[in-house]
């Protein structure tokens, strides 16, 4: 095992994939969980399956679990688990994003986290990271993402268990946004010997992918991803419904109008 040692939440989209190949470039051994919690685009995790067999396929072993939750949060009020919401289309930090926020998503998913970095250090004798890939632009909509949160979790968590001077929460993006991450990422995967566009195809950001897998390019986390790929001068390998000059257009157009709004 190497000396340093990492637990993080891989849920397939490009924020924990980017964050994966960081930790990998840096060295870790990485312990990776993906959640199953009735989310509609239960997709993300087939992604990052795909993603963790490419990276094996080039020597890079994950230590990887799928923890299923649906029986406690699939009943819990957010469009991305009701089906009776429609995904909100739109800038990613317009009033109407707050329909994709999971009630205490972060929590419980930072609490297992917590729990299974622990049972790591205590087993292994080793300290532990709980690295997570949220980052600033989150924190308009998501409270559970932002900077404060996480530092109450992580008191809280370290008085409620022994030994928890091993375990620290590392969250490399929180003043980042997705355009850090990508340019990140692009270093991490040249570091590894890899592929960006494979890394990246196998990967969705999309709330309402269409049922063959293919991005709608119209959900606020789509627009987000949309615009980063086009600052940092690529095109987005990811399959959309429409072709990339479409998407972006759309993006672009979603963005100016809602500065407009905001001026």
């Amino acid at each position: 095992m190497s000396s340093k040692v990492a637990v993080m939440a891989l849920s397939g989209g490009m924020d924990s994939t980017a964050l994966l190949v960081r930790l990998l470039a840096d060295g870790y051994d990485v312990h990776a969980i993906s959640y199953n919690y009735g989310q509609k685009h239960l997709i993300e995790v087939q992604r990052a399956q795909t993603n963790l067999n490419y990276l094996s396929e080039n020597g890079y072993q994950i230590n990887h679990q799928v923890i299923d939750l649906t029986s406690a949060m699939s009943s819990f009020h957010s469009a991305l688990t009701d089906d009776s919401i429609d995904i909100p289309e739109g800038h990613y930090e317009e009033e109407q994003m707050k329909q994709t926020v999971v009630p205490n998503r972060n929590a419980i998913f930072a609490s297992i986290l917590y729990g299974y970095a622990l049972s790591i250090a205590i087993k292994d004798d080793v300290n532990v990271e709980i690295t997570l890939g949220v980052h600033s632009g989150d924190h308009a909509i998501y409270p559970d993402c932002r900077p404060e949160f996480y530092s109450a979790l992580e008191h809280a968590f370290e008085v409620g268990n022994w030994e928890s001077e091993n375990v620290t929460f590392k969250l490399p993006y929180i003043d980042g946004d997705k355009e850090t991450i990508l340019r990140d990422a692009e270093t991490a995967i040249s570091q590894l010997g890899l592929d960006f566009d494979t890394i990246f195809a196998n990967t969705i950001t999309s709330y309402n992918p269409d049922k063959q897998g293919r991005s709608s390019g119209t959900s606020g986390s789509d627009v987000e991803r949309i615009l980063a790929f086009h600052a940092i001068g690529r095109s987005d390998p990811v399959q959309y419904v429409k072709p990339w000059d479409d998407v972006l257009r759309n993006a672009l157009a979603v963005e100016m109008e809602y500065k407009e709004m905001s001026a």
